[in-house]
């Protein structure tokens, strides 16, 4: 038995439909949309050990062995790819600061994983029902929202720090990202069929030539690398200290995959609910393994939701053929660095596009579960949370800091669900 049908004629997508899950187009063209959604999240990916001096070849690894994880536990139901996790990069950095250092940093990422493994196994047991309760649609909106803007200052700032003198010639990274973001919306428009829908990687490369041509791209590195390797791998070291700095993010990290499954299933018109709990495992298990060999931890991956949405393309074999690519990838040092050479402008215009997506999800997810926000107990945590989360604000508790995503999460549960129990006390409570 195939494991996926053929949409129509594997071609075209007629208008008003979507490519299912089970479903796939013809293979050049499934290979060709996996593709696109490892250039979607290469840069987000990576820019997690950078900042945080990873190694990017292991995270990559990392990212496709959960990648796969995640397919075969939601039995090839749920179209999702695994990428390095944003709420990570505060703990991480203060663990590596502490003496544990980079063993520490591991053992928190380990411990956040089976955290939310164990999460995800009650979930699993016990049915979604406390879980929808405890994250209703105005906080699974208010959460994706904040993913999508959280990430907006990291896209520009990333181009302006890329401004300035490279290879003798000079580097104008925001010009770069407008010629990215313009190719991106241009493509869409003007061509019908798979060309439009592959506007993010065609985008992509008109802004690699155009950033060729103002001499941004530096090919050192891609001389220098091997063609074969094994990513750099390192095993944690126990720090209990350091685990009240991460556990935080495993709230982070619920919400990230409830918000990924409630997109897809808004997305595609089916009921993902059952699927909830084997998502949450997988990510577990998948950030548990990233963190006892050396990766960062991983994600439903937001910036892949924002190619769904605009492909109407939710197969999983496309995801199938994401995994297999970002595996070879982290296996050849020397095309690794190649992708690599992708310059900030580039992927900063394409992140513009796609974090905007994601953001504005998160407003679809209102307006489909037709939240009320005439009732404060809506309006208020949807509004607090989303000013402290993409602000980027941070609270620090001795040796804890939190910041960014993780504030905003915390914040928007504690308040929902102290007005929600005090107006019903009070008998204040309006209609939801």
């Amino acid at each position: 038995m195939a494991l996926w049908t053929l949409h129509g004629d594997g071609k075209k997508i007629p208008p008003g439909e979507v490519v299912a899950p089970g479903e796939r187009l013809v293979w050049p063209r499934t290979i060709s949309m996996g593709m696109q959604h490892v250039v979607a999240m290469f840069g987000a990916t990576l820019l997690v050990p950078i900042i945080t001096d990873f190694p990017p070849s292991t995270t990559l690894f990392f990212s496709a062995i959960g990648t796969a994880l995640f397919l075969v536990l939601t039995r090839n139901r749920l179209p999702s790819y695994l990428g390095s996790s944003f709420a990570f990069i505060s703990p991480i950095m203060a663990a590596k600061a502490s003496d544990g250092g980079m063993g520490a940093a591991l053992f928190g990422v380990m411990a956040t994983g089976l955290l939310l493994a164990l999460v995800g196994w009650v979930v699993h047991r016990a049915g979604a029902g406390w879980l929808n309760a405890f994250m209703p649609p105005v906080m699974t909106g208010t959460i994706v929202m904040m993913i999508g803007f959280n990430l907006a200052g990291t896209a520009w700032k990333t181009v302006d720090a890329a401004t300035g003198e490279v290879n003798g010639g000079m580097a104008y990274a925001p010009l770069t990202a407008w010629i990215t973001v313009v190719a991106i919306v241009l493509v869409t428009v003007l061509f019908r069929g798979m060309i439009g829908r592959l506007s993010v990687l065609i985008g992509v490369a008109c802004g690699y030539i155009a950033a060729l041509v103002q001499g941004q791209v530096d090919f050192a590195a891609i001389r220098e690398a091997a063609w074969l390797g094994l990513p750099e791998f390192q095993a944690p070291s126990p720090e209990w200290a350091v685990l009240p700095m991460f556990l935080p993010v495993v709230l982070v990290l619920i919400a990230e995959n409830v918000g990924h499954v409630k997109s897809v299933a808004l997305m595609t018109g089916q009921d993902y609910d059952k699927s909830m709990g084997r998502a949450l495992m997988a990510d577990g298990l998948a950030t548990a393994l990233a963190g006892a060999a050396g990766g960062s931890g991983t994600t439903t991956y937001a910036e892949n939701i924002g190619v769904m949405a605009a492909t109407k393309v939710y197969s999983t074999a496309v995801y199938w053929v994401a995994a297999a690519t970002a595996l070879a990838l982290s296996l050849i040092p020397k095309f690794g660095e190649a992708v690599r050479t992708v310059p900030p402008g580039v992927i900063g215009g394409a992140g513009v596009m796609l974090y905007g997506m994601i953001g504005l999800l998160g407003a679809r997810i209102w307006v489909e579960n037709k939240v009320n926000f005439a009732n404060p107990v809506n309006l208020f945590p949807a509004a607090a949370a989303l000013i402290l989360g993409i602000a980027g604000a941070s609270f620090k508790f001795g040796e804890i800091e939190l910041t960014g995503i993780v504030v905003g999460t915390v914040t928007a549960f504690a308040l929902y669900h102290a007005m929600r129990g005090i107006a019903r006390w009070r008998g204040t409570d309006v209609a939801a």
